[in-house]
């Protein structure tokens, strides 16, 4: 409940990634070292918008709950009460999961 206490301004969003896969289905665990990168996440608190020339505000294409996919690199690493949320722009997100 920490990111509560953080709120993402403009068009930014705060995700919580998923954690990595240990173990394989055949039940082999993995080394930290070979273990992929989790480019999925949980989108936990959003911006209002960013504001256009017009100064119009343009809402953020995400709601907090979806399920998003992160570019491999990017980001801002946020660590609240011994997590790790990242931050994104909206722009930054390639796309999110559908139910």
């Amino acid at each position: 409940m920490a990111f509560r206490k953080f709120l993402p301004l403009f068009d930014r969003v705060l995700v919580e990634r998923f954690t990595a896969e240990t173990v394989t289905k055949g039940g082999i665990m993995l080394p930290e070292k070979s273990q992929n990168k989790v480019l999925q996440a949980t989108v936990v608190a959003v911006g209002p918008g960013a504001v256009n020339p017009k100064g119009n505000v343009l809402p953020v294409s995400v709601k907090v709950g979806e399920k998003v996919l992160l570019p491999e690199y990017g980001g801002t690493k946020i660590s609240l009460e011994d997590k790790d949320y990242f931050l994104f722009r909206d722009g930054d997100i390639l796309g999110k999961y559908v139910e």
